[in-house]
């Protein structure tokens, strides 16, 4: 017998059966003995404390008394409807009631006798009660003892419908460590166990579902989530030895004419301290003989793009070509305007190509990608077409890489016989615990200095009824010569409501500043990419002052004479959206404001993320509280980023400590052994073949 035995279908553990299997499986994803043993507790019951029956209060949610029974009433004339008894102790009584399994108390309960009783004590009329409470009867032959930590499993209604509560399921995981915890076996070498303290993996599972103490429980804890953050560690830095053994990059010895001219001559202003930081980390990178893959975190307006159009003029200055991918057209759009306006003089051919691109235009610009004189091509996910081929594609940039799937990034890689240099960009800030177990695989990079000269933006929080006082506003901007963003939610589930507040905004802006004093802009997904255009290049010319729009401007505008961000129902926002979307003011020498308009009820976390941005404009401050507020899951769509995120225990918004131990223990023994061949490396080995043998590439690095 082996840790096989853990793999038994969960319908043949006693008291499951197939109708309780198969509500296990739907309702906690249940479907072998290890799927329970790693459903942990979601919070435990202290039972090590006895409560005095004076004790009782509201603040406590949970008591446990012990008393004797002074009386049993049966309430009901034809059929008894209820049970009621009354617990006594020397410092008064309580009443306890039952409404389900009346034979069965009936039977058991004595007049007389004491008892050990636990539950949730609830006032009725003046009085307190407990009702279905925990029962164990102490006699002069017994000593009442159990764990001082009771585990409470999640549960659904539908399970606790077919008797599979917190307590049924506690006690089938109890049956299971009875029957196979003998099975449970090592996942981690003995040196790391010393190394960090940890308990055994057998005593952890024990522990974390029957805790002997709050000692051992926080050890099993700390087991759990080590264990879990190890093996993502593993996986990502040894996925980055197998590209760096495998993927030998273009080597770019040269710093050419382009780049230098550039440099010398055409750079419109100084680059910050950490921009020059970043491109000595991409130079050091193209001289390594492996491919790049470097992850460039910069807040909005941090210049991330003039760091990207250097490494492509490295690039290009080497004899090879780049490309930049965007996920919208409009930041395509704005990547093409600023990239040329940055690179126009230096006699570099670049292409736009995106859905929208004529068929005779694409022709020309396939031709100009195969024969290499087209240097650089900025496009959305049309650069993924099949038909889209390169001469030598030497660096691929892709801009807010989180909305790509793995499949699609994959796919640009391909282009080339030779994997090129990868640089991917974000705007939104992420936290570092959350980029090292994201992008764990990945070199990272950060710009984190503004420009000089920049103002902070003023975010101000306002309610609808100040509406009129905001159009004031708007219109003192206007006369100082500024320009005006509007922006309204538009979230997929209520896009016909969407469109509706959309445009009852839209209309109301327009008789509040009428024509021909003031003109007004609109944007919204429902128009065709060239309508849009159309609008967007009317603002950003100066002939309308107001553009009204949903967040398809989130990102990819940058227009340095808009000084005013609305943002109307600013709580149906999600953090990161609403410090992109101030990120589109504030790029010129004037002082700029975001504006949050929200009704009057706000939940809590509504409350804390509009606190939030009044509070900061440091983007990686406000990732982390949208960290805490979201979890990881949910950040940006971590399912495309094609990490495990196996983490059931772990919060990465407070568990960076241990984090960084698992990364430091993961590096030190891939450093010494990558192939996890020595001393008790095996052990390792195959927990970790366990876990990722369907997803993993454990090729050997000699």
């Amino acid at each position: 017998m082996s840790d096989d035995v853990l793999k038994t279908p969960i319908e043949y553990l006693k008291g499951v059966g197939p109708r309780r299997a198969e509500l296990l499986q739907k309702e906690l994803g249940v479907f072998k003995y290890e799927d329970l043993l790693s459903n942990y507790p979601f919070r435990y019951i202290d039972r090590s404390k006895i409560y005095s029956i004076s004790e009782v209060n509201d603040s406590i949610q949970h008591v446990q008394i012990l008393g004797r029974i002074t009386k049993i009433n049966r309430v009901g004339s034809k059929k008894i409807i209820r049970v009621t008894a009354t617990l006594q102790d020397k410092s008064g009584s309580i009443e306890l009631v039952w409404f389900k399994g009346l034979k069965w108390i009936l039977d058991v309960l004595k007049e007389g006798h004491v008892y050990l009783v636990f539950g949730k004590a609830s006032r009725f009329q003046s009085n307190y009660n407990i009702v279905h409470p925990e029962l164990e009867e102490k006699t002069e032959y017994k000593n009442l003892s159990g764990p001082p930590l009771h585990p409470v499993y999640s549960s659904t209604d539908k399970l606790n419908n077919h008797g599979l509560g917190s307590r049924a399921v506690s006690k089938l995981v109890w049956k299971i460590l009875e029957v196979a915890g003998q099975f449970i076996t090592e996942s981690i070498s003995e040196k790391v166990r010393s190394e960090f303290n940890l308990l055994s993996k057998r005593e952890a599972i024990q522990q974390i579902h029957f805790p002997d103490s709050s000692d051992k429980l926080s050890k099993a804890i700390f087991r759990i989530k080590f264990e879990e953050l190890f093996f993502i560690q593993l996986k990502l830095l040894r996925q980055k030895l197998i590209n760096n053994y495998k993927f030998k990059g273009f080597i770019f010895k040269n710093i050419g004419p382009l780049f230098n001219e550039f440099y010398e001559k055409t750079l419109p202003f100084e680059l910050t301290n950490a921009q020059k930081r970043v491109l000595k980390e991409i130079r050091k990178d193209f001289n390594s003989g492996s491919q790049m893959n470097r992850l460039l975190q910069g807040d909005v307006g941090s210049g991330k793009t003039i760091v990207a159009a250097m490494a492509a003029l490295i690039a290009i200055d080497n004899g090879y070509q780049a490309c930049v991918m965007a996920p919208t057209e409009i930041l395509a759009f704005q990547h093409m305007n600023n990239i040329n306006s940055l690179l126009s003089d230096l006699g570099i051919k670049t292409h736009l190509l995106t859905g929208s691109t004529k068929q005779a235009e694409r022709t020309v610009i396939h031709a100009d990608l195969e024969s290499g004189d087209c240097h650089l091509i900025i496009g959305t996910h049309a650069l993924l077409e099949d038909k889209v081929k390169f001469k030598n594609l030497g660096l691929a940039i892709v801009d807010e890489q989180h909305r790509f799937g793995v499949a699609q990034r994959a796919k640009l890689w391909k282009k080339n016989k030779n994997a090129p240099h990868i640089l991917v960009m974000t705007a939104t800030p992420i936290p570092r615990t959350l980029a090292m177990t994201l992008y764990g695989e990945l070199d990272v990079s950060v710009i984190d200095e503004l420009p000089p000269g920049r103002k902070a933006i003023k975010t101000i929080h306002k309610t609808d009824s100040s509406r009129l006082r905001v159009f004031g506003f708007i219109e003192e901007e206007i006369k100082k010569g500024r320009q005006i963003y509007i922006v309204y939610p538009l979230i997929e589930e209520s896009e016909t409501l969407d469109y509706k507040d959309l445009m009852d905004g839209y209309n109301s802006i327009v008789r509040r500043f009428p024509r021909p004093e003031y003109h007004v802009s609109i944007v919204h997904g429902k128009m065709k990419p060239a309508d849009k255009e159309f609008e967007m290049n009317r603002f950003k010319k100066g002939e309308t002052q107001i553009l009204v729009a949903t967040t398809v401007i989130e990102v990819g505008v940058d227009i340095p004479n808009a000084s005013v961000m609305i943002i109307e129902s600013a709580e149906r926002f999600g953090l990161s959206q609403l410090h992109q979307l101030r990120g589109r003011v504030g790029r010129g020498a004037e002082q700029s404001y975001c504006i949050l308009l929200s009704g009057y009820k706000l939940s809590e976390d509504g409350k804390t993320r509009l606190d939030t941005m009044v509070k900061t404009n440091d983007g990686f401050e406000i990732s982390e509280v949208d960290l805490r507020l979201r979890g990881p899951g949910d950040f940006h769509g971590t399912q495309q980023s094609g990490i495990p995120m196996e983490l059931k225990l772990t919060n990465l918004s407070k568990d960076g400590q241990i984090l960084s131990a698992a990364r430091r223990s993961a590096q030190d023994i891939l450093t010494s052994d990558p192939n996890l061949e020595k001393d008790d490396h095996p052990i390792i080995a195959r927990a970790f073949h366990k876990l990722y043998s369907a997803k993993s590439n454990w090729s050997r690095i000699s």
